[in-house]
């Protein structure tokens, strides 16, 4: 009798266990009403006959929410890391010419001193942003593999070649960051007289413009890093169908 108990009460606990839970049944049953239905064959019929643009436009939508990810973050960053020293550190490297008043044009160019007194964030700065991209392109580098090129290739192979394009994509940014940059920051913190909300916005004014110059080299280099074997293909065309 005490072992019928305990099997009884063991499988009630397991049952229990496979139930979903309230949020999970909510997102289940509203994604069986006609409304999103209705919407997801519509979805399914223009993937079919325009693969390519419903693949980027994918794309775009999760760069979006990764550059959304960006505005939020590096301005978070940039104040923590302002209140160290770092902000007083100098990092300026890898000159590349001169700009048109005679200074020297450096690739990274983070001028020691906070920016609101003429300085230019210094190593504070320049980690807030890098960090950030690190972030935001680890994020990035799942979501599009997984939802958007849905690949099955070698992800240890795919990371290499992603590490190198990132490398490369950050410093060519980097180096074009120095011709909208100062200009941007000026004119909202002195010309529009907009201080601290300036520099704030100038914060997210840049990083979308840093964001975008990625967003468009990145995609064919994902379409080839991001394979996708016969098989797969196959077996997501049957799904679809």
């Amino acid at each position: 009798m005490s072992d019928l108990k305990t099997t009884t009460v063991s499988d009630h606990e397991e049952i229990q266990e496979k139930k979903p839970g309230k949020v999970k049944e909510f997102f289940n049953k509203l994604g069986q009403t006609a409304f999103i239905q209705w919407w997801v064959q519509l979805w399914k019929k223009f993937k079919k006959r325009f693969p390519n643009v419903a693949q980027f436009f994918v794309f775009f939508m999760l760069s979006n929410g990764v550059t959304v990810l960006q505005m939020i973050l590096m301005p978070v960053l940039k104040r923590i890391f302002a209140t160290t020293n770092l902000i007083n550190v100098n990092f300026q490297i890898w000159q590349l010419g001169q700009n048109i008043d005679g200074s020297s044009y450096f690739i990274f160019d983070f001028k020691s001193g906070a920016i609101a007194s003429g300085g230019g964030g210094g190593l504070a700065f320049f980690l807030a942003v890098q960090i950030t991209l690190l972030i935001a392109q680890v994020i990035n580098f799942f979501a599009q593999r997984n939802i958007t090129f849905k690949s099955d290739g070698n992800p240890w192979k795919a990371a290499m070649w992603y590490a190198i394009a990132y490398v490369a994509i950050t410093i060519f940014a980097s180096a074009a960051r120095g011709l909208y940059t100062v200009p941007i920051y000026n004119l909202l913190m002195n010309t529009w007289g907009m201080g601290a909300t300036g520099e704030t916005l100038a914060d997210f004014i840049t990083m979308i413009i840093y964001s975008a110059i990625s967003f468009w080299v990145f995609f064919p280099i994902f379409k080839l890093i991001f394979p996708q074997s016969k098989e797969k293909k196959e077996a997501l065309n049957a799904k679809d169908n």
